[in-house]
């Protein structure tokens, strides 16, 4: 993607056809809501624009899932069922990767996650998401983690079993190949 973090007019018309297309066929998540007006916020953001292209590109399937609280921001969550693929074998942050002397991964998810202009979901936010479907039913997902645990080197993940969620901890400077993160983003 450009450094300047802009796309190009094709690339914008075709990443709004992709989630004008993914928008129409997943109403159940953003009932009451119409395309024109989610549509008209992104093309005034541009900013939001590349990073909604970011998600999309490292296999998130960005969606509508509502408003924020104060309804001025539409909410799109990473809607993969998995998660996202370009976004996995990844530590938690910048200095569980740092702490690691061999085997260390390509980034961290909150260094990604920053670096697309995005946020990790939260457990509330996680919880949410699996209003929708089941998601992650064979992978996991980093989670923004409280600094309590945080400080003690540890980091939260979830992931969907046996019927419901299920949020664990590691060591934040873990990674495996069916961990990654799914991201949110206020537009």
């Amino acid at each position: 993607m450009e450094k300047n973090k802009t796309l190009s007019a094709e690339q914008s018309k075709k990443l709004l056809e992709i989630l004008k297309a993914r928008f129409e066929h997943n109403m159940h998540r953003h009932k009451g809501l119409k395309w024109v007006n989610i549509k008209t916020k992104i093309e005034s953001r541009p900013e939001k624009m590349w990073a909604l292209q970011a998600m999309e590109e490292t296999g998130g399937e960005p969606d509508v899932i509502g408003l924020d609280d104060p309804g001025q921001n539409y909410l799109f969550y990473d809607c993969s069922p998995e998660s996202p693929k370009g976004r996995r074998s990844l530590c938690y942050d910048g200095e569980a990767l740092e702490s690691r002397k061999t085997y260390k991964p390509k980034d961290s998810a909150l260094g990604m996650a920053m670096e697309m202009g995005i946020n990790i979901l939260t457990e509330e936010e996680y919880f949410t998401l699996q209003q929708f479907g089941n998601f992650d039913t064979k992978t996991s997902s980093w989670l923004a983690t409280p600094k309590d645990i945080r400080v003690l080197g540890g980091a939260i993940f979830g992931d969907f079993r046996f019927g419901r969620v299920f949020i664990y901890h590691n060591g934040a400077e873990s990674y495996y190949g069916a961990r990654g993160f799914r991201g949110s983003l206020r537009v």
